[in-house]
């Protein structure tokens, strides 16, 4: 069983940065993939980033350039870098881990609200 919890939302400017941290609790954290999503009001759920238990990244191309995501195994956690937000980044943003395998570990956090003005 792994436990995450989010924090560093909140609001901030067009343009501005924020940090987010996802705190993650229970066993072998290193060898789970972690990602970051969000969900906007009224659209689904989209992928943000990924970081893979070797530290190989995705990013979807509307944050390329302008997020970053890292891990710390030792504290384990992972954190997302959001540099030059615009007001299409406001969503809740969801840290999930994940472990391929029969069964499929997959968990979430409870999420953390971004909002972006204008």
């Amino acid at each position: 069983q792994v436990q995450l919890v989010e924090s560093g939302g909140g609001s901030v400017q067009a343009r501005g940065s924020l940090r987010l941290s996802c705190a993650a609790s229970g066993r072998a954290f290193s060898s789970y993939a972690m990602g970051w999503f969000r969900q906007a009001p009224g659209k689904e759920r989209e992928v943000v980033a990924t970081i893979s238990w070797s530290g190989s990244t995705y990013y979807a191309d509307f944050v390329k350039g302008r997020f970053s995501i890292s891990r710390d195994n030792a504290k384990n956690t992972v954190y997302l870098q959001m540099n030059s937000l615009t007001p299409d980044d406001t969503a809740v943003y969801y840290c999930n881990a994940r472990k391929s395998g029969i069964p499929l570990l997959d968990y979430w956090g409870q999420g953390t609200q971004v909002t972006v003005s204008s």
